[in-house]
């Protein structure tokens, strides 16, 4: 395998002739023995860029995932391919346990899948101490930080086991990670000082984005809002995300007695359920797995079709893995979200045990996930920027045909509710307002000066003084909130990480200077400040 080239072990061991954006950058950095993170999206082949080396290193690789099944069906694909791999964790019984140990002892495995639990274990660290580890590879990394959408405390414990490894590089794989992520991954891992960082677009052109709100019972509510998405997709494969055990059952009967082909995939079914109710949706035996979150990690099936989460997801990380698992061989597909701003109590009852700086992280992607949902300009967008990805949406020309979908964006450019309108005047408002006190608040503070608050804090900073207070007063607080968000999007303005205070970019900079025109997809509320309102009363009583 040494002489072999990566593109060569591709072809013999993949069938495929050409590697995916970044794979081979990712390889060679991995083969050079530098520490490396890679960013790529659901369906990008992370899983590529530690099998191939591992048939070149001369030592052990160790991958670390969080899920059983995951591990499962990544050895089952590799024992297929002709690849040693094994696994070690609590579902196997003794003798294969053991039998899996000698393996390793005996250098007869190249691959060796684990949890973080099981590596950190007196026996695992035994039996390691003993085998060459070339490299040690951490799948969903982001499970690392307290900023990530899924952290796992056990993964903390993995910067101490690497340093038993100093020879070992780290090759850290997610699909989703914001610039604080990024950082805790690089810090919880012991990254050396010399790494490489990868980060694939997060732009799946082909997924087209929708929201739609929850209808209420008595107009059909959500079921059957499912059940007339299946059938009007009726040659399609989906997944059906739900936030409970409960929910799931719920659908899934009521979508087979519709005479869809459903089964349900949580938690609270058998080992053996599972397994058999996931191959019969990998082998098209059903149309549609109604699934709770746990469901679709590692699965390669490049047919799914459609994506629905009957309930709003707890972050965009999750949503945005969710989604990518449709349209993974290169055909359109579609992202469709029901949402009920009552689905945030349901997430904020599982925020109660959380503490510092978890909870914040998670507050703050909840308010991300509901400003998506409630979004007025292009989704894609939106989405993108999240992750730091800037995306000039060109899909403001649509379809005469009304039936026809603009596949390349979203709900809202495909039916014309994002287009560009004149903001230029609330624009230089709001970035004159953002320079004049000194770049050093968030948005709240911002819009208060603007709607021409007297609260303490104001009086205290002198910015009632300011020739931006009580600009504002023709729109309400909630507007210049979205205005903020879109010029964060358009990339006029940019915020902190930590205490998401906004400054002026560049741009923002050149369009205060030149006062150039800035187009917007911005909607008002038609809702005037209570300031605004009492000015116009005092002036009827004038006239």
């Amino acid at each position: 395998m040494k002489n072999k080239s990566p593109l060569q072990l591709l072809e013999t061991y993949f069938g495929y002739t050409e590697f995916r954006t970044n794979q081979e950058e990712i390889i060679n950095s991995v083969l050079s023995g530098v520490d490396t993170l890679a960013i790529m999206p659901t369906g990008g082949g992370k899983s590529l860029c530690y099998q191939i080396p591992s048939l070149i290193f001369e030592g052990l690789t160790i991958v670390v995932s969080p899920l059983i099944a995951l591990m499962e069906d990544q050895v089952q694909y590799l024992h297929k391919v002709g690849i040693e791999a094994l696994l070690l964790n609590s579902t196997l019984d003794w003798k294969t346990y053991n039998a899996n140990m000698d393996m390793i002892r005996q250098g007869k495995t190249k691959l060796l899948f684990c949890a973080p639990e099981t590596l950190v274990t007196d026996r695992i660290q035994e039996l390691l101490s003993g085998v060459e580890v070339s490299c040690l590879t951490i799948d969903e990394a982001h499970c690392i930080s307290e900023w990530g959408h899924d952290f796992r405390p056990e993964y903390g414990a993995l910067k101490s086991i690497r340093s038993k490894f100093p020879k070992a590089l780290c090759l850290a794989l997610t699909a989703t990670a914001t610039k604080n992520v990024r950082s805790d991954i690089i810090q919880g891992l012991g990254f050396k000082k010399k790494y490489e960082e990868f980060i694939s677009t997060f732009n799946r052109e082909n997924i087209y984005l929708e929201v739609v709100p929850k209808q209420r019972v008595k107009e059909g509510g959500p079921l059957k809002q499912v059940k007339d998405f299946i059938f009007s997709h009726k040659n399609q494969v989906g997944i059906v995300y739900c936030f409970s055990r409960k929910q799931v059952d719920e659908l899934t009967d009521y979508l087979s007695k519709a005479g869809i082909k459903a089964l349900p995939y949580h938690a609270g079914l058998s080992d053996i359920q599972r397994s058999e109710n996931q191959n019969a949706f990998i082998t098209d035996k059903v149309q549609v797995m109604v699934a709770t979150l746990a469901f679709g990690m590692g699965i390669n099936k490049a047919t799914v079709d459609f994506v629905i989460h009957f309930d709003m997801p707890k972050s965009m990380e999750q949503y945005y893995q969710e989604i990518g698992r449709a349209g993974r061989g290169g055909q359109k597909a579609t992202a469709l979200l029901l949402y009920s701003y009552g689905d945030t109590r349901k997430i904020r009852f599982f925020m109660e045990e959380k503490h510092g700086k978890e909870l914040e992280a998670a507050e703050k992607q909840l308010k991300a996930m509901v400003d998506y949902c409630q979004a007025r300009s292009c989704r894609r967008q939106l989405l993108l920027s999240y992750f730091g990805e800037i995306y000039q949406c060109d899909n403001r020309i649509h379809s005469k045909n009304k039936d026809e979908k603009n596949h390349s964006c979203c709900d809202i450019c495909s039916t014309g509710k994002g287009v560009d309108i004149d903001v230029t005047i609330p624009a230089q408002k709001l970035l004159s307002c953002v320079f004049r006190t000194g770049e050093r608040y968030g948005t709240s503070y911002v819009v208060d000066v603007l709607l021409g608050s007297r609260q303490q804090r104001i009086l205290e900073n002198g910015h009632e003084k300011l020739s931006t207070w009580g600009i504002g007063t023709e729109y309400a607080k909630e507007d210049w909130f979205e205005l903020t968000r879109l010029l964060l999007e358009a990339g006029f303005l940019a915020k902190s990480s930590d205490y998401a205070v906004l400054s002026i970019t560049r741009d923002g900079k050149a369009s205060l200077v030149d006062r150039a025109l800035i187009m917007l997809p911005f909607v008002p509320s038609g809702k005037v400040s209570k300031a605004f309102s009492q000015i116009k009363k005092r002036r009827k009583r004038v006239d």
